[in-house]
């Protein structure tokens, strides 16, 4: 791994960083679903998905840790405490108001408070992406999949 202050020794500490990360959010998911069935590729039990996303985060993590060891790297940069926090909260307040206000407030909300966080931030884009974003969502998941989400919740009549 890189030495205090040494760029050059061999190793990359962001690579090495996020493969924990994966694999620990990869064992999480595959914990968490052993406590539920199963079943099978053509009949999946409530585990299977989480089962398979978790192993597949831990195989990513693992080629990351390894990559790390293989390819010098960059010093780790300063911790985005505030576009953490922005993210998070945009997370939040999705949670909390996407069934008083329905899909196609909550989406929209959670997509522009998220690009806040970007030093790129646009309105025009953000704006686009919030709209294109809820309509795929609104089609796939609640038309498509049937997900019991109300498209305009109970605060606007819905």
């Amino acid at each position: 791994m890189i030495a205090a202050g040494e760029n050059s020794v061999k190793g990359n500490l962001k690579d090495f960083l996020i493969g924990i990360i994966y694999i620990a959010f990869g064992l999480s998911a595959v914990v968490i679903a052993r406590e539920y069935s199963m079943g099978t590729a053509l009949r999946m039990g409530p585990a299977y998905f989480p089962t398979v996303l978790g192993g597949l985060l831990i195989l990513v993590g693992l080629i990351s840790v390894a990559r790390a060891f293989l390819q010098s790297g960059t010093q780790v940069g300063g911790f985005a405490l505030k576009k953490l926090a922005l993210i998070t909260l945009a997370v939040g307040v999705f949670g909390l108001i996407v069934k008083g206000t329905g899909l196609i407030i909550a989406l929209p909300v959670l997509v522009i408070l998220s690009a806040f966080a970007s030093n790129e931030f646009r309105w025009g884009p953000s704006f686009a992406l919030a709209a294109g974003l809820t309509l795929f969502c609104v089609f796939v998941f609640i038309m498509g999949l049937g997900v019991p989400l109300p498209i305009l919740g109970s605060w606007f009549g819905g």
